[in-house]
């Protein structure tokens, strides 16, 4: 029997070596029909690689087309020696040994867990994303993952959708510029390199726009909406040489983006020439029979190839159906060929021709996951995450020998919490908690839970039995804070309560913690509230009366550390937000880049747009972000210095006694347009770190891609004309400039 493995392993090796000389249109060559159907289908592994193969149900079926080659690739393998086994079974059992992909959501660090993709993006730091990025390959690549789904650069404006967690905010100029970052961080430079993965630009397109904020809703989209604010990050991405990217559940003009050829074949794969693979989401190709745009699985999987889907996740529907739509002649063998060289062209970058257990190394997985350097970059980007939302008579920084210091919440002494969603392999209750953080910085205090956030433990008691009922905590809590001279309040969002399929309606502080910040501000008005959340949150009460507020988000593996270190002044803020917190669930959605109406200003009478028991404006706008110094704008300068270009310079001076980092943001307004503009857009940003007293001149150049934008039917126009600059973000300076063609 040894002798018989040995010897097939052989004829393995000997058949990987062909295969490894042979361009992917060659190796399309030999292949029948059957097998390139194969590289378009893509399962889940949902069985035990250590123990016997499964014998009976979907797994069975699933282990037999990966061993006989009707699969392309597996998502959910973690681990080198699982890796391994299921790379063999492709390899060694199937006629040509095609190697397969090892797909996983690593979305904000595989071990190493780095804040929440929300929360980074408040960073504004774009080496600083890139840079976890590359972490992140490292140590997945490690483990035998050679494909991750990521970056998801939806754009989105509804915070009762869990999943903008896993995204960069509301505009389009900032998340393409984090798009092409990420790109860049998980593929390198040279994708053959056992370090570098191919990534996954997710959702294409408007999945960020569910009607309610309910997930896998459906979606109401304008052409402008969807070419101007949608579907630019995916440009970016596409032009940053993303190899693959992920369609999603939702429809556009009654479409399921699935099924739209207009999307895929005729923009992504025409105009914009991706030379990468396309791939459904989980079972998407099936829920287009479910959205009733197709009677069957099998019509279902006919309007998806032709519609561009190249690899179906999860559906079944390739591997059952398309053999016999193509016999039928209902599917041109020409759309399978190209679905199988775009797979197959990735798999050759990714070098697995050459060697399919390049990313399969338990040494280096042993070595890689969790390194110093990981954990000090996770502490770096969670302190760069962190934004001083409110600091009305400058209670922070604290001093550690100031008095005595309360530290209140359950969330503070979590571990796991700041881990986040969509986690990776990262492990429960690993991270630095704040107590811990606190206690590493050697400061004086007591904790106390105050009141337990979920009635049961477990991560599915964090989505449906929150503590609405037990206030046992509160009296100590209390007793504590009225004998404290500040409070540090920790309160939030448990780590499951934002990702994917966690939408709220009420979007306020769960359970019973509102009423217990009211009940210790009533003793000790002298508080300082961290909020540890996935999405923005509605905290009107507390934005009026608490003197402090910072969002630390789900901060990773160290976020205990950076909120000790910024709370207590060894660091400085400089974290702005990219996603605006609403003031009122009605205001919903509130976002900065909006349309100026026909009647948009105030005026005595009630015929303007504006609400009668609520303002227009967010509780905190996007770019909000405050420091523990100040940062003043002076001399700007608009220059036009071309035809449709425009210089722009102004200088940033720190006026106060701390060094800080500020964001310095250039927006856009188009007072008249064909098409109405937004009253303003982002169009350029630089962080610059100042000593107290210092300043700089902070230059920006804005050309015809800047001035110009996208009609309803997708075409570009720049129409020259009168253009009003602005920086800092609050509008610290404007001026208009006049631009010709």
């Amino acid at each position: 029997m040894q002798f018989l493995l040995s010897a097939l392993s052989m004829v393995s090796v000997s058949l990987l070596q062909g295969l490894a000389s042979d361009t992917p249109e060659q190796l399309l060559g030999k292949m029948t029909l059957e097998e390139k159907i194969g590289q378009m289908n893509l399962y889940a592994s949902e069985w035990d690689l250590t123990g016997p193969p499964p014998t009976e149900g979907s797994n069975a079926d699933k282990y037999e087309h990966i061993r006989t080659g009707k699969v392309g690739g597996v998502l959910n393998v973690t681990g080198a020696d699982a890796a391994r086994r299921m790379q063999q079974l492709a390899v060694e059992g199937s006629r040509l040994g095609i190697p397969l992909l090892f797909g996983y959501d690593v979305i904000h660090g595989y071990r190493t867990s780095f804040p929440i993709p929300l929360g980074e993006s408040s960073s504004w730091n774009l080496e600083l994303m890139e840079q976890t990025a590359r972490i992140s390959a490292i140590e997945a690549t490690a483990a035998g993952i050679n494909w991750v789904y990521s970056p998801m650069i939806d754009t989105f404006r509804d915070p009762r959708w869990g999943r903008v967690m896993e995204g960069s905010g509301e505009d389009p100029f900032l998340t393409s510029k984090i798009a092409a970052a990420k790109v860049r961080g998980y593929q390198g430079t040279d994708l053959s390199r056992p370090d570098t993965l191919a990534a996954c630009a997710k959702h294409f397109a408007g999945y960020g726009f569910p009607v309610a904020g309910r997930d896998y809703n459906t979606t109401i989209l304008d052409g402008r909406t969807l070419h101007n604010i949608i579907l630019p990050p995916f440009k970016a991405a596409v032009d940053a040489g993303v190899r693959s990217v992920m369609n999603s559940f939702n429809l556009i003009d009654g479409i399921p983006a699935t099924a739209h050829a207009g999307l895929q074949r005729d923009l992504l794969k025409g105009k914009w020439k991706f030379d990468g693979f396309v791939v459904s989401d989980w079972a998407s190709i099936a829920e287009i029979a479910v959205h009733g745009a197709a009677s069957d699985l099998r019509q279902a999987a006919q309007r998806a190839i032709l519609a561009g889907s190249d690899m179906d996740m999860e559906s079944f529907a390739y591997v059952t159906h398309l053999a016999g739509l193509v016999e039928e002649g209902l599917v041109s063998e020409a759309w399978i060929d190209d679905a199988v060289l775009r797979i197959l062209r990735v798999k050759t970058e990714l070098g697995l021709f050459d060697d399919p257990y390049r990313y399969i190394d338990a040494t280096r997985e042993r070595e890689a996951l969790l390194r110093p350097a990981h954990l000090d970059l996770a502490l770096d980007a969670a302190i760069q995450s962190i934004v001083l939302l409110k600091n009305a008579t400058n209670l922070l920084p604290l001093d550690k020998d100031a008095g005595k210091i309360a530290l209140i919440g359950a969330l503070a002494d979590d571990k796991d919490s700041p881990l986040g969603n969509w986690r990776g392999m990262a492990i429960e209750n690993s991270a630095v908690s704040v107590v811990e953080g606190f206690r590493n910085l050697g400061v004086d205090f007591t904790w106390t839970k105050g009141v337990k956030l979920a009635m049961n433990p477990g991560k599915m008691a964090d989505l449906v039995n929150v503590n609405t009922t037990d206030r046992s905590g509160f009296e100590e809590a209390i007793r504590l804070a009225r004998e404290s001279e500040v409070v540090v309040m920790v309160l939030g969002e448990l780590g499951h309560q934002t990702g994917e399929g966690r939408s709220r309606a009420d979007i306020g502080l769960p359970g019973l913690q509102q009423e217990l910040l009211e009940a210790v501000h009533a003793v000790n008005p002298n508080i300082v509230l961290v909020l540890m959340n996935g999405r923005p949150l509605i905290i009107p009460w507390a934005a009026e009366n608490v003197p402090a507020i910072l969002t630390a988000w789900h901060g990773g593996s160290r976020a205990g550390d950076a909120i000790a270190r910024v709370i207590f002044g060894l660091e400085n803020p400089s974290g702005k937000l990219t996603m605006s917190w609403p003031g009122s669930i009605g205001q919903i959605p509130v976002y900065y880049n909006h349309d100026r109406t026909g009647r948009p200003d105030a005026n005595p009478s009630v015929f303007w747009s504006h609400y009668n028991d609520e303002s227009n404006e967010p509780l905190y706008p996007f770019g909000h972000g405050l420091s523990y110094t100040s940062f003043g704008y002076s001399e700007l300068q608009v220059t036009p210095s071309g035809p449709r270009t425009i210089d722009v310079a102004v200088r940033v001076s720190n006026l106060g006694q701390r060094s800080g980092t500020e964001v310095v943001q250039l927006y856009l307004t188009d007072p008249v347009a064909q098409a109405v503009r937004p009253v303003k857009e982002l169009k350029g940003f630089a962080r610059v770190t100042l000593a107290p007293g210092a300043s700089t001149v902070q230059r920006f150049r804005l050309t015809k891609s800047d001035l110009g934008y996208f009609l309803p039917d997708g075409s570009f126009t720049f129409e020259p004309g009168e253009f009003i600059l602005t920086v800092g973000p609050t509008g610290t300076l404007s001026q208009q400039v006049s631009v010709s063609d």
